[in-house]
């Protein structure tokens, strides 16, 4: 019983509320002025017993050219020829408006199914723009709060007969399967993959970050193979941390478009400081992140901040350095790229570097390597008995100091967790062992475990020398031997 919902209507009549409302999280960022949303969010959404895809608009306007409240309106237009069913909302409280009207009449031209709702509906102020909306000729309207969760009963009520509609239809179209397994595709199924990390239910997930105008948004549509996201010569069009599901080379993955991140002295604006922080969160859902720079000014302070954030988070990072169709000396740019990235983020050493163009699609299958490689990585286990062997090694090559005379033991080492590599080294005195040494430890691994760019996390943990059995009382068995010795006397 699935089906696709747009919600579209003018600006600020409270369709991010509602589809906030619907999905059951916070995912759309919500402001007070006009204009916020401006790219096509998807979320799954929940309604009583009705589970359907919900879409989140740019509010509609009447320009129609090349500018950018122009190219948001005919990403709102492609929502709604994709939707099964369209949600008209206005403003009750504003009452009809001319531009409700001149939308009314391209929606009963261009959608399947229209539900008019009249939100902000609650209290008497609103009677008016409820009665006033039976005039667009688009059936009865649905009084909705979005704000406050009134109205949705009657929202289930519409729905219900169209979403039983769809489920008939699909029945009736579905193909038949067949579910016979050969004898290979039987016996690999009873023992199963040792390892699925990414799979149609649970796909790779990537964040797109960087400075504003890099072209994430670019990046993204090109990946997608469709104009999604909306793009252009503007800095800063993207607010919201727009998600979409691809097949990408074959991969399942849910890529992250997020908000250009300025320096924070120069994000003043609040809708700005919610985009950024929208972009961080997606940062923290994600498996790999990829930074993107532009080649014309890479690695400036900003590009160094975003990349040590993802280190920090745990992130498997991938550098990419976009616009790189319109660079002159390539092999040059190149080598003071890379000796730039070692120089400057030594803490992502040996992290992919890699050379796209957003606008052309040149690239792309370079990027792709990358990000599977440095999810492998990210994913990589080390058995005890190698880390042992090579902690003995590293000892002998280079022991650890002996601070104030007293010498730091290393005894054994154990890997505790992946995604990302995390080891544990127990020890005598761990708070006195210099970070420099703990370097030298993470220098190591890298390099030996073939794990470049990941973020390494070590961990030391005290062990005593003292006899742990020292001091404790006899126990019954030894009492009971003595006493026995002293009768056979």
């Amino acid at each position: 019983m699935s089906f696709t919902l747009a919600i579209v209507g003018r600006p600020n009549v409270g369709k991010s509320t509602l589809f906030n409302r619907l999905v059951g999280k916070r995912l759309a960022l919500v402001d007070d002025q006009p204009g916020v949303t401006r790219d096509l969010r998807e979320g799954d959404a929940r309604l009583a017993d009705l589970r359907f895809t919900v879409i989140d608009t740019a509010g509609l306007e009447e320009a129609t050219d090349e500018s950018l409240q122009g190219r948001m309106r005919k990403l709102t237009e492609r929502a709604v020829d994709m939707a099964d069913i369209c949600l008209f909302m206005i403003d009750a409280r504003a009452g009809v408006t001319t531009t409700d009207e001149v939308f009314a009449e391209i929606l009963r031209k261009r959608a399947k199914h229209v539900i008019l709702a009249a939100n902000k509906g609650e209290g008497a102020a609103a009677d008016a723009g409820v009665i006033e909306a039976y005039s667009l000729g688009l059936g009865e309207p649905i009084r909705l709060s979005a704000e406050h969760g009134e109205g949705l009963n009657d929202l289930y009520l519409h729905l219900m007969p169209l979403a039983d509609g769809f489920a008939e239809r699909a029945a009736e179209d579905a193909p038949e399967v067949d579910v016979t397994l050969d004898e290979d595709e039987a016996e690999a199924g009873e023992d199963g993959p040792a390892l699925r990390p990414i799979t149609d239910a649970k796909p790779l997930q990537i964040a797109v970050v960087g400075r504003p105008n890099a072209g994430k948004s670019t990046l993204i549509n090109q990946i997608l193979g469709e104009e999604k996201l909306l793009t252009g010569p503007e800095a800063g069009i993207t607010r919201d941390a727009i998600s979409s599901r691809t097949s990408w080379e074959g991969t399942p993955v849910r890529i992250f478009d997020t908000a250009g991140m300025r320096k924070k002295a120069k994000v003043q604006d609040k809708l700005e400081k919610l985009s950024v922080s929208d972009g961080l969160r997606a940062v923290k859902f994600a498996e790999v992140v990829v930074v993107l720079l532009d080649a014309e000014i890479p690695f400036e302070s900003q590009d160094l901040r975003i990349a040590d954030l993802a280190e920090r988070e745990g992130r498997a990072v991938v550098i990419a350095v976009n616009k790189w169709d319109i660079e002159e000396d390539r092999q040059g740019k190149l080598r003071d790229l890379k000796e730039a990235f070692e120089r400057l983020l030594p803490q992502l050493r040996g992290a992919p570097l890699v050379t796209v163009s957003a606008k052309t699609g040149r690239g792309l299958d370079r990027l792709h390597a990358a990000i599977m490689k440095a999810h492998d990585v990210w994913n990589r286990r080390v058995s005890t008995a190698q880390l042992n062997r090579w902690l003995t090694g590293m000892l002998e090559q280079h022991p650890p100091p002996a601070p104030q005379g007293k010498r730091i033991k290393l005894r054994y080492m154990t890997q505790a967790k992946t995604r990302p590599p995390g080891f544990v080294v127990m020890c005598s005195h761990p708070d006195k062992l210099p970070a420099s040494y703990s370097r030298y430890l993470v220098n190591g691994l890298r390099e030996d475990f073939d794990m470049p760019g990941t973020p390494i996390r070590l961990f030391m943990r005290g062990q005593s020398d003292k006899n742990p059995f020292k001091g404790r009382r006899k126990t019954n068995a030894g009492a009971l031997t003595k006493h026995l010795g002293k009768r056979s006397k």
